[in-house]
Formats: C-alpha cells, sequence, structure tokens
C-alpha cells in the first residue's frame, strides 16, 4: 500500500496537496475526498483551542463552487452559531485567493442514550478475506491509485458494496482525528458504482453531505451505495455509511450528468 500523505502543511491553515490527491475527472484537479477530510481537520483544530464541549460533529455539507486545482489551498473557519449543546461551525477552502468549497457543519451535544440506540441496515461482512478491486482500472488520478477498495460483491452498474481504506496520511506530520481521516474517503461514494462509463459521460457531484448517528471509527469507511440518473441532467449518489462496528449515518450526493 502506498505511504505517504496527501497534503502537506506550508502554514497555518494553508495546504499543499500531493500528487496523491489527483482527481478522477482532470488529473490537474484535486479529487473532493481528501479535501473534505482537510476541512474537517480544519474544523478539527479550529475547535481545539478550547475546553473540551463533549459536542459531536453530526452533520457536515459541502457545496463545491468550482474548479479545485491541484494548487496550494487555504482553509477558513469560524463558528457562526456557538452553543453548549448545538453549534454551527463553516468553513471555506480558497485556492488562489478563490472561494472553492464551502462547508457548513452542526455540532451536537453528546448524552448515554444507550438505552435507545438501535436501528438503521446490519453490519457488512468485514473486508477482511475480500479481494481487492484495481478501481484504478475505471478511474484515473493519484487518489484513486492511492485506495485499497474492497467490495462485498463484484460493483454493478448503479450499485455496490465496498470497504476503503488507504495507507496514506491525510496530512504530513499532523495527527487526523478519526472522523477526518474517515471522511477524507466518504466521497469515494460517487466513483464505486458507475452506471455509465466515465470515457463516455461525466457526472461529477456538486457537493456532498453526510450525516452521523454515531463516531465512526478504525481505518475502513464502509460505502453501500446506489446512484440513479434522472432523465433531464441530474442524478443522485446516497450512500448508507459504515465502519467495523456499523452503520454510522448517511452520504447524499447531486449530480450533474452529460455525455463526453
Amino acid at each position: 500500500m502506498n505511504t505517504g500523505s496527501y497534503y502537506e502543511p506550508v502554514e497555518a491553515h494553508r495546504y499543499q496537496p500531493t500528487v496523491h490527491a489527483g482527481g478522477a475527472w482532470d488529473a490537474d484537479e484535486q479529487h473532493f475526498s481528501p479535501l473534505g477530510g482537510l476541512i474537517v481537520h480544519a474544523i478539527d483544530r479550529h475547535l481545539s483551542g478550547r475546553p473540551d464541549s463533549g459536542l459531536f460533529l453530526s452533520r457536515i455539507s459541502f457545496d463545491i463552487l468550482g474548479r479545485l486545482a491541484l494548487d496550494e489551498c487555504e482553509i477558513r473557519v469560524e463558528t457562526l452559531r456557538p452553543g453548549r449543546t448545538i453549534e454551527l461551525v463553516e468553513a471555506v477552502a480558497l485556492i488562489g485567493g478563490r472561494p472553492v468549497v464551502r462547508a457548513r457543519g452542526w455540532l451536537l451535544g453528546s448524552s448515554d442514550t444507550t438505552a435507545v440506540a438501535g436501528g438503521g441496515a446490519e453490519r457488512l461482512t468485514p473486508p477482511d478475506g475480500l479481494d481487492p478491486w484495481p478501481m484504478a482500472s475505471v478511474w484515473p488520478g493519484g487518489y484513486i491509485a492511492s485506495l485499497d477498495v474492497r467490495p462485498l460483491a463484484p460493483p454493478q452498474p448503479g450499485r455496490a458494496t465496498a470497504w476503503i481504506s488507504t495507507g496514506l496520511d491525510l496530512v504530513a506530520g499532523e495527527k487526523a482525528s478519526p472522523l477526518a481521516s474517515y471522511v477524507a474517503l466518504v466521497d469515494t461514494a460517487n466513483g464505486i458504482a458507475v452506471r455509465q462509463s466515465p470515457s463516455a459521460w461525466m457526472f461529477p457531484n456538486v457537493d456532498l453531505t453526510v450525516h452521523l448517528h454515531r463516531r465512526p471509527s478504525g481505518r475502513w469507511t464502509g460505502l453501500d451505495t446506489t446512484v440513479a440518473f434522472g432523465p433531464t441532467g441530474q442524478g443522485v449518489t446516497s450512500t448508507v455509511l459504515h465502519d467495523l462496528d456499523g452503520p454510522v449515518g448517511h452520504a447524499q450526493q447531486i449530480l450533474t450528468v452529460r455525455p463526453l
């Protein structure tokens, strides 16, 4: 498995992507998946300078505003709505001084709800013993090449369930939280269950929204993904998110679908 990192720190709040962050639609662009993890990492750092509030990042929505050039990026984070039990933060990623991603995250208070916990999907078959899938045979780019992909069954058009992992650090020399490392792999969902060949059709996502009912842990991100295309150029990628202990939440991506 590859070693190294997706980003190298330049100075406070600024990062240089490595070749491992290279995109699938364009090798000169960043794949959004590691950038999403980097934004969560920046939010973690923004929150780290205060006493532990017990708040948990339970929803984060990313809007992709423009081209993600494979260039140095800056991430600015601010708290929009402070609170003891509910808090809203916003992060903006800039490349060349231009905003390219705007993210908002809701943090919710933690309490013991073990007695009523439950619901959702069944646990996935664990990745140990599953055969790797050469995802790079479908998609180019440094990010895809960096992944260990273990499907539970051969991916079908519009439907796949797979475990995703990587041997790379998110940021060189900086410890990323389990959540940042987990989110850094979620945007892969749009590429594991392609309905049409990406050499004939484009279907990039312009957003990603992640809802979590439990903190994910471990090095594997489980994606149980379904892709639907509509008749007027839009599509949706819907994913049940897992770790090795079971489901942790859901992810949604809206797609713009058009022929090449």
